[in-house]
């Protein structure tokens, strides 16, 4: 595969892979920033923006602008995640100075008309009400605020009903000023385009975007771990979520973090837990274990699921599995087998359509990976040794972690 970084004329960088064997193109951006930049009081903001790009822009209402995107033949998306707003659209070669035409007006010129503002306010505020009944909803939301404290990691992105209810168009346009700005913006296009034509195209879309964000600071948080949280609902099944430490992308040991998580949990059929858990005593249809990276803190999660009158002998076999493999590591025939999964499995996936070779690079983009990563990669996975693999379990996995359980109350194991 072969990535190109094209720069236009104002300085806006992409990474293309021209692909001229289908007539479609894919774009996939992303600003710095996202919910974490909710003002206080105004928890949700971001979220609802994402859902009123396609709801005029410009000199196009609402229904103008979706009539007009129907005729481009394209596909348009925005959403909101912790450290970045996301916007994509998927297009016909043929239509791409109309498809490309109406995502510079989404982009720069969002109208935030009342009526599509009041329309995506209330779907959701359905959404919601219908989450606070909801054992699940509800425990993660006490589960973030557990582990995250006041950091805003640990507030729902889509705000709180009176949060949601104070947000008003000059808030958005204000939040849509100061966020949407060319230094935060990390662009991937895929598809049947050249690298001339895409110069002309970032800058017809986001040129006429502020040179600069104006992002409040977000602080990094450790986890706030060796606590027990246990969220009582009289239910036949109890859900067990661990937290533990995690590593951050650039760390020299995040190669043998990933490999270690893939055998403790992450392999859907071949890890520890699985066989522990579900192949050898059927405690659960599923368990597993997550690597999760974000820019100010990171974590590493296993959840499972289990019969309640079961849950205490669950919990207890995935505390012996952790710790298992925290003193011993794993065996090399492991590490073996798993760095021939991790290498053969990439591409199909991540990199199986347009659409997902666009979020694939964007991501490397953020994590400051390099152009040639994809090149790379396999030399990454087949450099880490047995000994590096024990050392990132030892340090991940010996901390008490947190513990949260849904359903009905259990005894500590």
């Amino acid at each position: 595969m072969d990535i190109q970084q094209v720069t236009s004329s104002k300085g806006i960088n992409a990474w293309l892979v021209e692909d001229h064997s289908i007539p479609i193109i894919a774009i996939r951006f992303v600003f710095d920033g996202g919910s974490t930049q909710d003002p206080a009081g105004r928890e949700g903001l971001v979220n609802l923006m994402t859902g009123l790009f396609d709801e005029g822009a410009g000199d196009l209402d609402s229904e103008a602008f979706q009539t007009k995107l129907d005729d481009a033949g394209a596909e348009m998306g925005f959403d909101a995640a912790r450290d970045g707003t996301y916007g994509s659209m998927r297009m016909l070669a043929e239509q791409k100075d109309a498809a490309f035409d109406l995502l510079r007006l989404a982009v720069t010129s969002p109208r935030f008309d009342q009526a599509p503002i009041d329309r995506i306010r209330s779907q959701i505020l359905s959404g919601i009400i219908a989450s606070e009944r909801d054992p699940n909803t509800v425990a993660q939301t006490k589960w973030l605020r557990a582990i995250y404290g006041e950091h805003p990691y640990s507030r729902p992105d889509q705000g709180t009903k009176d949060s949601i209810a104070t947000i008003t168009a000059a808030d958005l346009a204000a939040f849509h000023k100061a966020n949407f700005a060319r230094n935060g913006l990390h662009v991937a296009v895929v598809g049947d385009i050249d690298a001339a034509t895409l110069k002309q195209k970032l800058d017809d879309v986001f040129g006429d975007l502020p040179e600069k964000q104006l992002l409040r600071p977000v602080a990094d948080t450790e986890l706030k771990l060796g606590q027990r949280l246990e969220v009582d609902y009289d239910l036949p099944q109890t859900s067990l979520q661990f937290a533990y430490p995690g590593v951050k992308r650039d760390a020299p040991d995040f190669f043998p973090a990933v490999l270690m998580n893939q055998i403790l949990g992450g392999g859907t059929f071949t890890s520890r837990l699985y066989d522990e858990v579900r192949e050898k005593r059927g405690l659960a249809y599923s368990v597993d274990s997550n690597l999760v990276d974000h820019q100010h803190s990171n974590a590493l999660i296993i959840t499972t699921a289990t019969r309640s009158d079961r849950a205490a002998e669950t919990l207890g076999i995935v505390k012996d599995v952790v710790r298992k493999m925290a003193e011993e590591g794993p065996t090399e025939a492991e590490l073996d087998a798993t760095k021939k999964y991790m290498v053969g499995s990439y591409a199909i996936s991540n990199l199986d359509s347009s659409s997902a070779i666009a979020a694939t690079l964007v991501e490397l983009q953020l994590d400051h990976l390099g152009i040639d990563y994809v090149q790379r990669r396999t030399a990454l996975i087949n450099g880490v040794t047995l000994d590096q693999v024990k050392a990132a379990a030892k340090k991940l996995l010996s901390a008490a972690p947190a513990i949260m359980s849904i359903g009905p109350k259990l005894e500590a194991k």
